[in-house]
C-alpha cells in the first residue's frame, strides 16, 4: 500500500534511505516580490491529486517562491536529520515535532499565528504540538481510526452492535464462522495498530496531565488481557492480503468488523453501500469510556531556516488564513476531517451517516498520542502488548516493566526540560 495520511496513526516505522536526496518539484514560478525562496516538504501521499494540490497552493502565494518537495521514504527520519543541518526544509509536514526537537530547539514558536483562532484548532491535534504553553506546528487534517461492523452479519447472528470490551469479545467470538472471522485488527493481532487506545477505553492514558505515568493500575492490565481471549478464540483474522489500513477484507466479507481509519469510509460505502456502521472502541469497566485515537501532520518551521519570518508568513496564509485550501486539502482527494473545528462543521462531506458520527466520536472520544510519550516509551509498550495478545504473556508483570520504562522515560524528559 502506497503512503497517505493514514500512516500518521500506524505505529513504528523502519530505516529510510537517502535522507537528504532530492525528490521535490518546482512550482514552476518565478521569485516573490520579496525575492526569498522557501523549500516546503511534504510526506509521500498515496491519495491522487494531492501532489498537484499542494504545488497549486504554493504556486498561487505571491510573497515567495514555494518548492514544494515530496519525500518518499522513511519521512521522519528524514526530517529529523535535516533539521540538524543547513540543506533542509524552511517549511514541513511534520507528525509532531517531537518533544527532542522542540526541547534541541530545532523549530520555531508559531504560537502567535494562531493568535485570535486558536480556539478554532481541534484541541485533541493541537495539544500535543503545544509544550510549554507554545504552539510548535499548525495542525492540517484530523485523522481517526474507529470500528468498522457489517449491519447484515452481525443481525443474522442475533448480535448487538458492541459498547463494551467485553460485548466485543463477544460479539467476535459469535461472528465466527468457518468463512468469516469475527474481528480485524491488523495482521499482526493488533498490536500494531491499537496502541493506546485499550487503555483509554479503560479509563486509563499514556502519560497523566501532571507528567506521570497514567496506566499504574491493575485494570488497566485486565482490559489489555481480554485483547488476548480474542486471539485465544481465533476470533481475529490473521494473514489478510491487506492489512488494518485497507479495508478490502471488511468489504470483501472475509470479517463481520474491522478496525480501520475515515480514510477508509468512501471505499466501505461504494463496497457495501449502507449495510454498515461505525463505533468507537468501546470502553472498558466502570471508569472506562468509548476511545478513538486521532493524529495529525501539522506544519513546522525549521530554526535553521534562512527565512524563518517569511516561512512562518507562508504557514499563516496556508493554514490559518486561507481556510478554502485547508477544506480542499482535507476532502478532495482522500477523506479527512479539517483541523479547525469550524470548518469540519460546515463541510457537507462530513454532516450525515457515517461520516458524521466520525466526528463526533473524535469530538466527544479523541485523544492523542501525547508529547511526553517518546519513541522509546512507545516500543516498551508495544512490545509488551504484543507478547499480552499473541502468545498470552501476563499482562500484569508485562506492564509491571513497561511502567518502569516509561517512569524512567518521563524523568529524562523533566531533566531535559530543565536545562533546555
Amino acid at each position: 500500500m502506497r503512503m497517505s495520511r493514514r500512516a500518521l496513526l500506524a505505529v513504528g516505522a523502519g530505516a529510510g534511505a537517502g535522507l537528504l536526496a532530492g525528490c521535490g518539484a518546482n512550482t514552476g514560478r518565478g521569485g516573490g516580490s520579496s525575492g526569498v525562496e522557501l523549500a516546503q516538504w511534504y510526506h509521500q501521499y498515496g491519495e491522487a491529486g494531492t501532489e498537484q494540490a499542494v504545488e497549486r497552493y504554493a504556486a498561487a502565494y505571491k510573497k515567495a517562491h514555494v518548492r514544494v518537495q515530496w519525500r518518499p521514504g522513511n519521512y521522519d527520519q528524514q526530517t529529523a536529520a535535516a533539521l540538524l543541518t543547513d540543506s533542509g526544509p524552511d517549511v514541513f509536514e511534520v507528525n509532531g515535532p517531537t518533544l527532542d526537537q522542540i526541547q534541541g530547539g530545532q523549530v520555531v514558536d508559531l504560537t502567535d499565528l494562531l493568535e485570535g483562532v486558536r480556539d478554532d484548532f481541534n484541541p485533541a491535534v493541537l495539544t500535543p504540538k503545544t509544550y510549554d504553553g507554545r504552539i510548535w506546528g499548525v495542525p492540517q487534517v484530523v485523522d481517526m481510526q474507529m470500528l468498522y461492523y457489517r449491519k447484515s452479519l452481525l443481525k443474522d447472528a442475533g448480535v448487538e452492535p458492541p459498547t463494551t470490551l467485553d460485548a466485543l469479545v463477544d460479539a467476535a467470538r459469535k461472528l465466527t464462522t468457518s468463512k468469516v472471522k469475527g474481528l480485524f485488527l491488523g495482521n499482526d493481532g493488533g498490536a500494531g495498530v491499537l496502541g493506546g487506545t485499550p487503555l483509554y477505553a479503560a479509563g486509563f492514558s499514556l502519560v497523566t496531565e501532571d507528567g506521570k505515568v497514567g496506566f499504574d493500575d491493575p485494570a488497566a492490565a485486565r482490559a489489555l488481557g481480554k485483547l488476548h481471549q480474542l486471539y485465544a478464540d481465533k476470533s481475529l483474522l490473521l494473514g489478510a492480503p491487506t492489512d488494518w489500513s485497507d479495508p478490502s477484507a471488511f468489504v470483501q466479507g472475509l470479517t463481520a468488523m474491522q478496525w480501520s481509519g475515515l480514510w477508509a469510509l468512501p471505499q466501505v460505502q461504494k463496497g457495501l453501500g449502507d449495510d454498515f456502521g461505525v463505533l468507537p472502541f468501546p470502553g472498558d469497566g466502570s471508569g472506562g469510556r468509548p476511545s478513538v485515537p486521532v493524529g495529525a501532520y501539522g506544519a513546522a518551521v525549521s530554526a535553521r531556516s534562512r527565512h524563518r519570518e517569511a516561512a512562518k508568513e507562508f504557514v499563516r496564509w496556508l493554514w490559518v488564513q486561507r481556510t478554502a485550501y485547508q477544506e480542499d486539502f482535507a476532502l478532495s482527494y482522500g477523506f479527512h476531517i479539517p483541523a479547525r473545528i469550524s470548518l469540519a462543521k460546515k463541510a457537507a462531506k462530513l454532516r450525515s451517516g457515517a461520516a458524521a458520527d466520525a466526528v463526533r466520536f473524535t469530538t466527544e472520544h479523541g485523544y492523542a498520542q501525547p508529547l511526553l510519550w517518546t519513541p522509546a516509551s512507545q516500543t516498551a509498550y508495544q512490545d509488551a502488548l504484543s507478547r499480552i495478545i499473541r502468545s498470552g504473556a501476563g499482562p500484569e508483570s508485562e506492564l509491571r516493566a513497561v511502567v518502569r520504562k516509561v517512569a524512567g522515560e518521563l524523568d529524562r524528559v523533566k531533566k531535559a526540560q530543565k536545562t533546555s
